[in-house]
């Protein structure tokens, strides 16, 4: 009887562990199922995708130096600023590249006034050289005709001197006298016209003489002239690179660059960064058995929160990237240790997948990509 109380009093102890299995249940079999789930999800992928976070976007970055050194008379670009193709970012100072195309210009026409009188030098001298030669063929029968009277003033005077010698005395002293001085002046003549003639060919040699003088100072002109010209080109195009502009629409980025400041050739001014971006992807090589070109990518961006994008495999690089580094490995030296190298993988954007995200996006942001390889 003392025991009957007790029995009711078990009942209640005894639920207290049925209770307690049944919540262990109902928690234990969903975290069951959502383990089973993502255990299933894990080898899917694992399967049928390909994943790195060892990539970055990449894009257009232009790099613009100083053709030309000077000081820099202004800068109009600004950091972060978009500008358009061929639109002015700087000016440097053209004042050494104006001064040396004057003085090239100047020499330039002293030039071509030099080959203007060379050429009328020649002309001179072949006019010249003409006249002689017609000189010269016309004293050449000067002297035949002036030695055809000499030679008859000759049988002239012979034949007057034995007439009168003769014992008939046909003539008088006077004739032979008047025959002495019509030989004696036959023979001057044609001294004279000999000399004529000689100094008719020494001037045609003098023309030929200036002529070639005359082509040589011709030939000196032209190639100043040619030297001239090229220098009056390299100095309109060393001022053309007073003016630094874009190479490309774009924002502009790493300015280093202010007015006053003097530049030398290459020096950096400023780079300009397009708006046309992809991703390099860097996989491992054992990653790259069912990697296809065109094969759909998902991708995210670590600064914009998981943000999920789209695009295809466009490329794979034709080396490792070991192979461009600065010291490419060599295995054939030393003890080796067999590591596991990654090729990059160029990937394109969808452009519906990035639209109104191109402003947040910049080349070198690190990225997380699964190629879909089945």
């Amino acid at each position: 009887m003392s025991d009957s109380p007790s029995a009711p009093e078990s009942t209640p102890a005894a639920a207290q562990p049925r209770k307690r299995g049944i919540l262990s249940k109902l928690v234990l079999v969903p975290l069951l199922i959502g383990g089973g789930v993502w255990g299933v999800r894990f080898v899917h992928l694992a399967m049928t995708t390909e994943e790195t976070d060892d990539a970055y976007i990449a894009g257009h970055v232009h790099q613009i130096s100083a053709g030309v050194p000077g000081p820099l008379l202004k800068v109009i670009a600004d950091d972060n600023q978009e500008v358009k193709e061929g639109e002015l970012l700087a000016k440097i100072d053209p004042l050494e590249f104006d001064i040396m195309e004057k003085k090239a210009v100047a020499a330039l026409e002293q030039a071509k006034a030099r080959e203007l009188q060379a050429t009328a030098q020649a002309a001179e001298a072949r006019s010249s050289g003409l006249q002689a030669e017609a000189l010269i063929a016309t004293t050449e029968a000067d002297i035949n005709q002036s030695e055809a009277k000499r030679d008859i003033a000759k049988i002239t005077l012979d034949r007057n001197e034995s007439l009168l010698q003769g014992e008939t005395h046909a003539i008088s002293k006077a004739e032979v006298d008047n025959a002495r001085s019509a030989y004696t002046a036959a023979v001057a003549a044609v001294a004279s016209t000999r000399a004529k003639l000689e100094s008719a060919r020494a001037g045609k040699e003098a023309s030929c003489s200036t002529i070639k003088a005359a082509e040589a100072q011709i030939v000196a002109a032209h190639a100043d002239i040619d030297a001239l010209q090229t220098a009056i080109s390299e100095a309109q195009r060393q001022k053309s690179f007073t003016d630094v502009v874009a190479p490309a629409t774009g924002r502009i980025g790493a300015k280093n660059a202010e007015t006053g400041n003097r530049v030398q050739i290459g020096q950096a001014l400023f780079a300009v960064v397009e708006e046309d971006y992809w991703i390099f992807a860097n996989f491992k090589e054992t990653q790259l058995k069912k990697m296809k070109i065109g094969q759909p990518v998902e991708l995210t961006i670590d600064s914009l929160g998981g943000k999920k994008f789209t695009g295809k495999v466009d490329s794979f690089a034709p080396a490792t990237g070991a192979q461009f580094a600065l010291l490419p490995p060599d295995n054939a030296t030393g003890n080796f240790t067999k590591v596991v190298q990654r090729v990059p993988v160029k990937i394109t954007f969808d452009p519906d997948s990035i639209r109104g995200f191109e402003s947040a996006l910049r080349p070198g942001l690190s990225t997380v990509v699964r190629v879909l390889v089945q």
